[in-house]
């Protein structure tokens, strides 16, 4: 296959094991040291460790038939994001991390720029049309935190009367369990840490950005880009960026990565080999601007790691995840321009012909409903499923061409 069917893993605490994804027959496994703070640097006793733990299974005394092929995350620190003069610090350490990983043999790094935040979502357990649960993100209910709970100054400034209207709506309508929740779902930390931000935690870290406009951010990206870029490239390790998710600004925050020009101007700074795209079309997917597959077209080769989850847009700006074939993502276009931008890399002499891929989150479903959730939209049937889809979209567009 022209596509490495790979799968998320986050490390011994995973209700998914290692021998759970040996069954699903993906191969690739996609990891990060998630109990290292972030920014501190990952030591090569540490990669190597956890790489043999990946490869090797001690009960069964075995090879396990899988590989770490790509880190997710190696995380920026807010340091370099805002820009503060400590930020060369956090930046050799991130340079130190390359280069442990690409001497444990890692090549693939996926990174993001989003402050404070990582994906955000306001209900964890949405419940999609089959009975299944789902992640969602609504706009009413986004706006009740930040009016009704949150209170950030100057948020009402920044929504229309009509909106403020519909958010005290839903937030008069919750219970005070419901509007625990909204936070709690909200408020998750860097994924896989299990850590879940306080209220006044949150404020603070929003505090830190109140001199970080959209243009500062972009230039802050391209600081850190500009000194680390080059060492990846002498490494050999390819970095690729994550889009914002949603691609909106959220909290008064700047978003830059969250269109097509975004993604040419990341990668133009600089121009790299080792200057890529995550691309993920679940996080493109909510501004139906994002031509998915047109993005592939001019920005393919630029591709270094691939999530495939699709959302159904809803008409007020929400949308929920989908099954990943049905949803508003032409996934079969995107797998078909991904096919097509793998047979030319290999028609012009690259070497990364092969791209990994993992279906990107997955309905809560089946015996999976009746189990804690560890980390949400990451449980283990779900995930099966759209991989078993997405598998035989690959094989289908490749046997009729």
């Amino acid at each position: 296959m022209n596509l490495l069917e790979s799968w998320r893993w986050y490390g011994p605490n995973d209700p998914v094991s290692l021998s759970d994804i040996e069954q699903t027959g993906a191969i690739g496994i996609v990891h990060a040291l998630h109990h290292v703070p972030v920014g501190e640097t990952w030591s090569m006793d540490e990669i190597n460790a956890r790489k043999k733990s990946i490869q090797w299974d001690d009960e069964e005394n075995r090879d396990r038939n899988l590989k770490w092929v790509v880190v997710e995350s190696l995380n920026v620190h807010e340091s370099i994001k805002k820009g503060t003069p400590d930020r060369d610090e956090w930046i050799d350490k991130y340079k130190k991390s390359l280069e442990n990983l690409a001497a444990c043999g890692i090549p693939i790094v996926c990174y993001n720029f989003m402050p404070v935040l990582d994906w955000t979502r306001t209900s964890l357990d949405f419940r999609y049309h089959d009975g299944s649960k789902a992640l969602r993100y609504d706009v009413n209910a986004l706006a009740a935190f930040e009016l009704f709970i949150l209170k950030r100054e100057g948020a009402f400034t920044e929504y229309p009367d009509e909106l403020v209207q519909k958010a005290k709506d839903y937030f008069d309508g919750l219970s005070d369990e419901e509007r625990n929740t909204l936070e709690h779902n909200i408020l998750q930390g860097v994924p896989g840490s299990g850590d879940v931000f306080t209220l006044e935690h949150f404020k603070d870290l929003l505090l830190g950005y109140r001199d970080v406009n959209e243009q500062t951010l972009r230039a802050n990206l391209a600081y850190f880009l500009e000194r680390v870029i080059p060492t990846a490239e002498q490494l050999g390790i390819k970095l690729c960026c994550h889009p914002d998710d949603p691609p909106i600004p959220l909290f008064g925050l700047p978003r830059i990565v969250s269109t097509e020009d975004d993604l040419r101007r990341l990668v133009n700074t600089p121009a790299s080999p080792s200057n890529g795209i995550t691309f993920c079309t679940g996080s493109l997917g909510p501004t139906e601007d994002n031509d998915a597959v047109q993005i592939i077209k001019n920005l393919g080769s630029h591709i270094h790691f691939i999530h495939l989850r699709n959302i159904r847009r809803e008409n007020d700006g929400s949308f929920h995840e989908s099954d990943h074939l049905d949803g508003s993502v032409d996934m079969y276009g995107v797998v078909k321009a991904l096919l097509e931008e793998s047979n030319q890399r290999a028609e012009s002499g690259r070497e990364d012909v092969i791209i990994p891929f993992r279906p990107d989150h997955g309905h809560q479903m089946l015996d999976d409903l009746h189990k804690k959730v560890t980390f949400h939209g990451y449980s283990a049937i779900g995930r099966m499923r759209g991989l078993a889809e997405l598998r035989g979209l690959i094989l289908g567009i490749k046997g009729s061409t």
